[in-house]
């Protein structure tokens, strides 16, 4: 994108782009922050905030330990799934740091 995007457009495009993924299979912390690069904070920041846009995430706990587990995506409230997988590519590009 040529345009610089705000702060706020970007935690939405990040909202957006980790639920896409948590929705596409089993992630945890480990797997997103693997997958995307993303710090472990701004990943727990991102997961614990898109009910501010209206999609409720859960953490499933698998095993014994205290973060032993996954994240799954209950409901996409208001956004649209097929627009965001339609546009993941997009809004991947828009996530990565330009150098």
């Amino acid at each position: 994108m040529s345009a610089e995007l705000s702060k706020q457009k970007i935690a939405f495009l990040r909202k957006l782009y980790l639920a896409h993924m948590i929705d596409g299979e089993q992630h945890n912390l480990l797997s997103l922050n693997k997958a995307t690069s993303m710090p472990r904070r701004t990943l727990q920041d991102a997961i614990a905030a898109m009910g501010d846009i209206g999609i409720t995430c859960t953490f499933v706990q698998d095993g014994e330990r205290h973060n032993a587990g996954y994240y799954r995506l209950n409901d996409w409230g208001p956004i649209d799934k097929a627009w965001v997988a339609s546009h993941i590519e997009t809004i991947a590009q828009s996530l990565t740091p330009s150098r």
